[in-house]
C-alpha cells in the first residue's frame, strides 16, 4: 500500500519567522508581517507583565511601568482614565467639561499661537463634542464631557487607548517596534509610516483625526534633532507633559 502524507501541518518550521515562546509573529511569504514586527516582551516580564492588558489610570510602558510618577502624578490622578488624563490640563476649572475657550487658552498656553489655537478648536469641537453628550441633541455650545471622553475614540490610531479610555501598553511599544525600528524615539518619516499603515478602509475621519493628533504632538514637541522621544510621547498621552511645557514657557515669559 503507498504511503500517505498528512498535509494538515506540512509546512515546515524552516519557512516560519519569529518562532519563540511567543509564538509566530510572522510569516515570510506575508512580507507585511516581517517588515512591521510587534514589540516582543524580554524573557523578564516581571518589569510590565502582561502587557497586552489595558491599564485604567496609569500610561505604563516597558521603561516606565508605573506610569508618570513625577508631582505625584499617578497617584493624584488615580480616579481618571489615561483619556481623561491626557485632557485634564484643558479642564482648568475641574467641571468635567472642556468648552471651547478652554481649548484655546490651553494650546495658546503650550506654544501654538493665536491662529493654530483657534484653528484647534474648528478642528477639535466640532468633530469630538457631539458624542460626548447625555442627549441626542447636539450641543450648540460645543462643549466636550470628559465623563464620556471615551466615546471619541476614533479609527485609524495606534490603539493605545481602547474604547473605555484605558491605555494598552502593548500597542504603543507597537508603535516604536513597527514603524521606529525599535527605537526610542520617532521622527517625521516614522509617523508618516505609522499614519499609512494604521488607517483603515472607509475612515476619513479616523484618518483626519489622527493626521491632526500627531500634527498637534510634533508642533508641540518641537524637537530640534526631529526626534520626538519616547518618554515625550507618552506624556502627550497622559496629559502630564502639557504641565511641564505650559510651565516651562510661563518661566520665559
Amino acid at each position: 500500500m503507498a504511503e500517505t502524507k498528512d498535509h494538515t501541518n506540512s509546512h515546515p518550521s524552516s519557512q516560519l519567522n519569529g518562532i519563540d515562546n511567543t509564538g509566530v509573529y510572522s510569516v515570510p511569504s506575508v512580507p507585511i508581517t516581517v517588515e512591521r514586527k510587534p514589540f516582543l516582551q524580554p524573557e523578564d516580564r516581571r518589569k510590565l507583565p502582561h502587557a497586552g492588558t489595558p491599564r485604567a489610570n496609569v500610561a505604563a510602558t516597558y521603561e516606565r511601568p508605573n506610569g508618570t510618577t513625577e508631582g505625584d502624578w499617578a497617584r493624584r490622578h488615580q480616579n481618571q482614565t489615561v483619556l481623561q488624563q491626557h485632557c485634564d490640563f484643558f479642564d482648568t476649572d475641574r467641571d468635567g467639561v472642556v468648552y471651547p475657550v478652554d481649548t484655546f487658552w490651553g494650546f495658546y498656553r503650550l506654544g501654538f499661537g493665536v491662529i493654530l489655537s483657534i484653528l484647534a478648536i474648528f478642528i477639535i469641537h466640532p468633530n469630538f463634542s457631539y458624542p460626548t453628550q447625555s442627549s441626542y441633541l447636539p450641543d450648540p455650545l460645543f462643549r466636550i464631557y470628559l465623563d464620556n471622553i471615551h466615546k471619541d475614540k476614533h479609527g485609524s490610531d495606534s490603539g493605545t487607548y481602547d474604547t473605555e479610555g484605558r491605555f494598552v501598553p502593548q500597542k504603543f511599544e507597537d508603535m516604536f517596534a513597527k514603524y521606529a525600528e525599535g527605537r526610542d524615539y520617532m521622527t517625521i518619516k516614522d509617523v508618516a509610516r505609522l499614519w499609512n499603515g494604521q488607517r483603515v478602509i472607509a475612515d476619513p475621519i479616523g484618518w483626519g483625526g489622527t493626521f491632526f493628533e500627531w500634527l498637534a504632538t510634533y508642533i508641540l514637541l518641537w524637537p530640534k534633532d526631529g526626534r520626538m522621544r519616547k518618554e515625550d510621547i507618552r506624556g502627550v498621552y497622559d496629559g502630564s507633559i502639557f504641565y511641564t511645557i505650559a510651565s516651562r514657557r510661563a518661566k520665559k515669559t
